[in-house]
This record gives C-alpha cells, structure tokens and sequence, in this order.
C-alpha cells in the first residue's frame, strides 16, 4: 500500500510539473475583435478599432484591446472558477487550460510573430500551443515562415476558420482564405498539413463522427464528444497525398467518416508538431466578453457542452510531441524495426488485424516525404522491406499506416 501510495504520489508530481511547463499562446494580432468578434482570453481596456487597411488601432473605436496576460492573475485560478474570472469570447478556453496548469498568454494586437527570434519576449519557440481563432489579416511571408517551423519544430496549431465572406474589418480577406494563403503560399511546403478550408457558408447539427476508439480527441480526459453544431461555418477538405496523417474526427451530416470531404473537425501533424483544424468559431464561443457584441454559449450550451470536450481533448493532444505523425497512443502497437542504424534496406515486422493494405512511408526530419511504399498485409504478423541503398544517410522517420491507426519509429541510416 505505501509503495502503490507513493507511485501515485510520484505520478501526479510528474503530471503537474510537466503542465506547469506548457505555454498556451491565444493570438490577438489579427483582428480576432473586429466588427462582432472577440476571441480573445481577457481585455481590461476596451479603446480599439478597425483603421486604415484593416489594422487595429487604439483611439478607433470601443472593441476589446486584450493585454498579454490576463487579469487578475491566473494563479487565482482553482478547480471551481467561473469562465467570467477572465473577460473575452474565449475565456472559458483560457480557464480550462489554466485548471490544468498551463500558463495563458495574450499575443497582442501590436506584437510580433517570429519564430527562433531571441529579442521577441513572445517568440513562438516560448510556446507549446498557439490557438489563432479567425484571423482576419493576412499573414505576411515571415509569419507564414514563421508560424510553420513553429509546427515543425513541436509546436501546437489550433486553427479556427469561419464561413467564406466574413470579412469582419473589410480588408478583402476572411479566415478561409487567410489560412489557405498561408498553407499555400509559403516558402517551406505546399499544403504541409494537409488541410484546405472550403469557401463555404453552412449551419447544422451533427453526430456524424469518425469511429476511432483510441483516439485521444474523440475519446479524451475532457470526455467522449459525440455531437458539433456550426452557426454559419465551413468545412474542410483533406489532401493525404501532401500529408498522409490528415485525419478527419467530425463530418457534415452524409459525408463519409473515413473520407477527405465535408470536414468539420480534423487533425494532421507536421514535423514533429500538431495541428488541429476547425471550421467554425462559433464552438469555442463562450457567450461573454465584450457588452459590445453579440456573443452566443456555444461552449457549453451548443451541442450539450460537447464542444468544451473536443477543444480541450484536442488542446490536451497538442501538447504532447510526437516523432512525425502517429498518434502516441498507437505507438504502443507491436512494430519491430531492423537494423538500426540500416544501410542498403530497412526492415519492418507488426502485427494487423485484418488483411488490408498498409502503407510504409520514410520522413526526413523536416518533414519531407523520402519513399513511399504500399504493402498488402495479412491478418496476423506481418514484414516489409524497403530499399534505402539510394537514401542519404541521417536521421528519419518511419511511418506504418494502416486504416486504423499510424505507428511511428525514428531510424538512422549510415
């Protein structure tokens, strides 16, 4: 007893130290509280507005000014605050994540995002999550730069679209197609995540989600979500060929759940990094924040709360590095890799439960796809081999990805 007692202690130390080092960045630099938006944590000053081409400026009207850390301060923060301790549209997020020990921050609507830029105080590379709610200013070639290394070096992306034509400070761009400019007009990757934000408008209800039991997101400590409502949002579309591990998790109503279309809630990762895509700002919408707009709960109303549980399993998700791209819960599945450190080929035995096609594929550690291979496996135990006599020597990732599930295995070749 007094040894099981002080393994849980041991545990539950190790569990809220490792919180306590998590960074969650909500970004305000791009007019997240234009018009009737505010998707911001926590504003003490309410003296912003829309200026010359879409910029916030002080002096410009009454919307929310968020500072760069909420107020009062979150270490009064207990298991039983109300969201209201802070005041914005996402402060409920802002809460919760400060009830697992995260520390919340505000960029604000004058900072800057870099990335390994070490005069920046709010440098990406101080963050494990960064949650952008609704951009509605393009990024410029050093953010978009920026932003996607964050990604590929560990970071967390939370990013949240809306319907096409919002437009919210009137300066030619909205949140789809900031997010696709950025995913397609870089100077690293075409599409790295393997996400595209539709230029649609839609509202619905729905319970079409993935069937993946061991899937943190679906299947998480904040609870098991099984219904999304979106008030005037998007969907997504799903593109495997530029990154295999794009997953789907919630559906337009008469999609098909293993599909690539009618997305409304998806996830992919990148690098070492994650990302989680949603098509609607209306869920993480907690009904209070600036008096000024008209704000709806759909945090914990719409959807019978179910959208607090997707959005913290899926924040929860993000803090937890990965080697590329398969899910740490399905790193345990029986995968024996040799040699390793390989030269002229490389080897692979596992086990499948059905007899399915299975695809073998070979990362670099940016991220880059090396080999591609599909392999038909059997029910049972199974080997495949890949040649590597024409592969430079360094390090990668393997990836074994079947219908279910993606194992990840770092290897050397020499």
């Amino acid at each position: 007893m007094k040894k099981s007692l002080l393994f849980f202690v041991i545990l539950i130390t190790f569990q809220i130290g490792k919180a306590q080092g998590i960074k969650v960045l909500f970004d305000a630099k791009k007019a997240q509280m234009a018009a009737n938006a505010d998707w911001v944590v926590d504003a003490d000053l309410f003296n912003i507005g829309t200026g010359t081409g879409g910029i916030m400026q002080t002096g410009m009207g009454s919307e929310a000014n968020p500072q760069r850390y909420p107020t009062p301060a979150q270490t009064g923060i207990t298991s039983t605050t109300a969201e209201t301790f802070w005041k914005g549209g996402l402060s409920a997020w802002g809460v919760a994540c400060a009830k697992l020990g995260y520390t919340v921050e505000t960029l604000p609507y004058n900072g800057t995002i870099t990335y390994g830029n070490t005069t920046n105080a709010q440098d990406l590379s101080k963050y494990k999550i960064y949650v952008v709610c609704e951009p509605n200013i393009q990024y410029t070639a050093a953010e978009k730069t920026a932003i996607i290394q964050f990604v590929q070096n560990g970071g967390g992306l939370f990013m949240i679209a809306d319907h096409t034509v919002s437009d919210r400070n009137n300066d030619g761009w909205d949140s789809p197609a900031i997010w696709n400019d950025l995913l397609n007009t870089n100077t690293i990757a075409v599409n790295p995540f393997g996400i595209t934000f539709d230029l649609a408008n839609f509202s619905q209800t729905t319970t079409n989600f993935a069937s993946l039991a061991s899937n943190t997101v679906l299947h998480g400590s904040a609870g098991n979500p099984t219904k999304m409502q979106f008030a005037n949002g998007t969907s997504m579309t799903l593109n495997k060929t530029k990154n295999p591990n794009a997953l789907g998790l919630v559906f337009k109503t008469g999609s098909t759940t293993t599909g690539s279309t009618g997305v409304m809630f998806a996830t992919s990762k990148y690098g070492t990094g994650k990302v989680v895509g949603l098509g609607d700002s209306s869920p993480a919408d907690d009904g209070t924040g600036d008096t000024g707009d008209v704000l709806y709960n759909g945090w914990t109303v719409d959807a019978s709360g179910d959208h607090s549980r997707i959005i913290m399993n899926a924040t929860i998700w993000l803090t937890n590095t990965t080697l590329r791209m398969g899910d740490e819960e399905n790193n345990n599945s029986f995968v024996n890799v040799w040699p390793n450190p390989f030269n002229q080929e490389l080897n692979a035995s596992f086990i499948n439960d059905k007899a399915e096609d299975v695809k073998m594929v070979l990362f670099d550690i940016s991220g880059r796809m090396i080999s591609t291979q599909t392999f038909a496996a059997n029910e049972g135990v199974n080997k495949a081999t890949i040649s590597a006599s024409e592969i430079a020597n360094g390090s990668y990732i393997l990836e074994i990805i079947k219908s279910n599930n993606v194992i990840s295995k770092k290897v050397m070749k020499f």
